[in-house]
């Protein structure tokens, strides 16, 4: 089984696929890691790295075709990701998490250790800079969820309420 977790910066898309693999022995692919370590290594905050992205579009396409290469190759697999969705065409089940703006920044802020206000603009101005490039390099309006089979928010639920609403779906796909 492959399964897509995408959605916005601190929406919750890396715990609930932590859960998953941990619950159903999946390998986990996150992207968003992977962005964050390339950052890490080139000094870089993620403002930055993005902004260097938006030059040198060979760091996202390198990240999403490594998702492609997995996503195709590996079952019993979560790929977590902005743009799993779109990247896993063989993927099993689609899931967009979101929440305002206002929870994630929060989320983020504690996360992260920075004041709230930070941590909004910083995630705005990401999502920004994603939308764009995703529009640029893929044709992708990341804002169009028509292509997951299932968004929820997990701003009405708690992690293990979130979790346990999408495992209702995994199981019945699983049948």
């Amino acid at each position: 089984m492959r399964i897509t977790v995408s959605g916005p910066p601190g929406s919750g898309t890396t715990s609930l696929a932590k859960f998953l693999s941990s619950k159903y022995s999946f390998k986990l692919i996150s992207a968003g890691e992977v962005f964050r370590s390339l950052a890490k290594e080139r000094g870089l905050d993620l403002i930055k790295f993005g902004e260097l992205c938006e030059k040198d579009a060979s760091v996202d396409k390198l990240i999403d075709e490594r998702q492609k290469e997995i996503g195709r190759a590996d079952d019993d697999i979560i790929i977590e990701g902005r743009l799993a969705g779109h990247m896993i065409d063989n993927a099993d089940l689609r899931i967009w998490v979101l929440a305002s703006a206002e929870c994630r920044a929060g989320r983020i802020a504690e996360r992260e250790e920075v004041s709230f206000q930070s941590a909004r603009d910083e995630t705005i101005l990401r999502e920004k800079s994603e939308a764009e490039r995703y529009k640029k390099y893929y044709g992708i309006d990341i804002f169009d969820l028509s292509v997951y089979d299932f968004v929820i928010s997990s701003e009405k639920w708690g992690k293990d309420e979130l979790a346990e609403v999408v495992c209702t779906a995994v199981e019945k796909i699983r049948i």
